[in-house]
């Protein structure tokens, strides 16, 4: 199975500088995924998209995929590295959904990880560590990218917190919960 490397951390932290600092060292071409919903009537948004492409290479390819990620795995090719930014986007792209229709499309996502064979970066929003959001909406959001992320983390190769612009590598610091003796 090709490398999947999970990051992870607070906004602002350099999680997509970290990964776009691994897929440079990738042998494999750089397909860089970003899953943020185009709006070209907020210019704040489409400053930080742009700010983004700036800083990649200009040899990188880069697709737009906001709601079918785990297909976008599927047609991936074993001379692939997929810098997928971020997970946290795609959950929030998928918040309306009911929570059946949501543990399918998060378990296809999970399988495609699995089963592809490019290489894989995959960027991940760290929203857990205030406090519980006082509206229903919120929560969602929350539990399912923190559910998400730490069922990424149970299965990646490499997995890295960024923060404060350090990055760590928690497989060397730590053991997963999932993995307990």
């Amino acid at each position: 199975m090709p490398p999947l490397t999970l990051i992870t951390g607070p906004s602002r932290s350099g999680k997509s500088e970290w990964a776009e600092h691994l897929a440079e060292r990738s042998p494999r071409a750089v397909l860089y995924i970003a899953t943020a919903q185009m709006d070209p009537t907020d210019a704040e948004w489409q400053a930080r998209i742009l700010k983004h492409q700036q800083r990649r290479p200009a040899h990188w390819r880069s697709r737009h995929v906001p709601h079918e990620l785990a297909i976008a795995l599927q047609t991936a090719t074993a001379d692939d590295c997929l810098l997928i930014d971020s997970l946290g986007t795609w959950v929030a792209n998928a918040i309306d959904q009911a929570d059946d229709v949501w543990q399918i499309q998060a378990a296809a996502l999970l399988d495609s990880l699995k089963q592809t064979t490019a290489e894989v970066i995959l960027v991940a929003e760290e929203v857990g560590w205030g406090v519980v959001p006082a509206y229903p909406l919120g929560r969602t959001f929350r539990d399912r990218l923190g559910s998400l992320t730490r069922q990424v983390g149970a299965i990646a190769d490499a997995a890295y917190l960024v923060t404060a612009g350090y990055v760590l590598d928690l497989q060397h610091l730590g053991q997963h919960v999932d993995r307990l003796e």
